[in-house]
């Protein structure tokens, strides 16, 4: 005669079996973990070497993911979209770069050289060069790159320096100078085309300098 009360789980559990183990609910320990301190900063940091690795059409949300050790939905958590995710990643690329009004304030009559000489400071080193040219060839296939990278040009940079210019039409004089080191640029380290691209540092700032001076503080 069987014991009242023991339900099919109980008569498969023998003596000494541990009882079957509860089913957990939330999240698993690993998705808890990934979802923790420092998540945000290596979801970045993966974008950054996707983004430069493949370039922005190639670059995946689910990429940055596996990248980055965390499930996709994650990243669009802290990011939203691949538009907003390429923005983050080129605005922290851009950093160096994006303290040029910095070093431009106050003008005077070496702010030409001043401003070459900073440029050509971050393009000369290979740490930041790399990833700078990654964007550059993203926004040169890609209509949103193009935006997401002109937008952050134009509000971090360009409008700060045209306001530290005491001269007529700042805006587009900040331009100007920007689009005349943009070219030499891709003259230099994409297209790599000589004399240009084996000329001496000193000697293309000797050359630009005036010109960046013209555009920056000449009526």
């Amino acid at each position: 005669m069987s014991g009242s009360g023991n339900g099919p789980d109980d008569a498969s559990c023998g003596p000494g079996t541990p009882p079957p183990a509860r089913r957990r609910r939330g999240r698993p320990a690993r998705a808890a973990a990934e979802a923790g301190p420092g998540a945000r900063e290596r979801i970045l940091a993966a974008a950054r070497t996707e983004f430069a690795a493949r370039g922005y059409d190639k670059t995946s949300m689910r990429r940055i993911a596996k990248a980055a050790e965390v499930d996709s939905a994650l990243v669009h958590h802290y990011f939203g979209t691949k538009e907003q995710v390429f923005a983050a990643a080129i605005e922290l690329t851009f950093a160096p770069a994006l303290t040029m009004p910095d070093a431009l304030a106050g003008g005077g009559a070496d702010v030409g050289e001043r401003m070459a000489r900073f440029m050509f400071g971050i393009w000369e080193n290979p740490v930041s060069r790399q990833p700078l040219l990654a964007i550059m060839r993203s926004a040169l296939t890609n209509d949103t790159a193009a935006a997401v990278l002109r937008g952050l040009i134009e509000r971090r940079m360009l409008q700060r320096v045209a306001g530290e210019l005491d001269v007529p039409d700042p805006e587009f004089r900040a331009q100007l100078a920007a689009s005349h080191l943009i070219g030499i640029a891709m003259l230099r380290y994409v297209i790599k085309m000589d004399p240009v691209a084996s000329a001496d540092t000193e000697e293309i700032i000797a050359m630009v300098a005036p010109a960046l001076q013209r555009y920056l503080t000449q009526p």
